[in-house]
């Protein structure tokens, strides 16, 4: 049988979702979990990889496996034995046709940022901006210049490990709000590259702060060439939302 779950984690003390020889990933726990409940080796196939630090509310998940008790035994089994940063959230048997990672049509990300020093319970999940101050109209202005089909190899990351991606993404959604100090970024698209979100998040800072121009953001997409002003915005205010199928 086919199994689809979800899966939230605080990413802050995992080294990213995929496996590693060194462990200690939000797929190494899980995997040793499920190797308990079933006495034997089961791979988990994610809807795709987080980096080190980065964070998930809706992460979904599979795996192949027989179990002939009710469902909901199964979710309990899986959410006991797990590190505290680490909860699965729902389980359902679902068609062999069905996978994680490509069956997905699309996904949901979220930055957090604050202008300020971010409070205690938020310091670990957003990207303090210290005294300075961001101009969100104009950000969004500049993220309107994004939306759309487009080839986004400047704003992604090569993984180091030869691994390639398709550079053409389909960008439904950039747009920021704000409350209060708090800024809120989210975006949807048919996929992301390596590092894709924090880039368009760092790019977009600059423009909120004067360093860039929304036609330089254009360029920088059209010509495919990183300008210097764009950085890689922090690990810990990004938060995979959901993934669409």
């Amino acid at each position: 049988m086919r199994w689809k779950c979800g899966c939230a984690y605080d990413g802050t003390d995992f080294f990213g979702w995929q496996s590693q020889a060194g462990g200690n990933t939000v797929q190494d726990f899980l995997e040793a979990r499920l190797r308990e409940i079933f006495k034997q080796p089961i791979r988990v196939h994610g809807s795709g990889r987080t980096d080190s630090g980065v964070h998930a509310l809706g992460q979904v998940f599979h795996f192949d496996a027989a179990w002939s008790h009710p469902v909901w035994k199964l979710l309990r089994a899986l959410q006991t034995g797990l590190p505290a940063g680490i909860q699965v959230t729902a389980v359902e048997a679902i068609d062999e046709g069905f996978h994680a990672r490509f069956s997905a049509q699309g996904k949901q990300y979220v930055y957090r940022l604050y202008e300020g020093l971010a409070p205690p319970d938020a310091m670990r999940y957003t990207w303090s901006l210290g005294s300075r101050k961001l101009d969100v109209e104009r950000m969004n202005a500049a993220a309107q210049r994004l939306i759309g089909t487009h080839d986004f190899t400047a704003f992604g990351a090569k993984r180091g490990d030869k691994s390639e991606d398709n550079p053409v993404k389909d960008l439904r959604r950039l747009e920021l709000t704000r409350d209060g100090p708090r800024i809120t970024l989210t975006t949807e698209a048919s996929g992301y590259l390596y590092k894709m979100v924090r880039s368009l998040t760092g790019t977009l800072v600059a423009v909120g702060l004067g360093q860039l121009t929304p036609d330089a953001v254009e360029s920088t997409l059209i010509t495919r060439q990183r300008v210097q002003q764009v950085s890689t915005a922090p690990a810990k205010g990004l938060w995979l939302m959901q993934v669409f199928y």
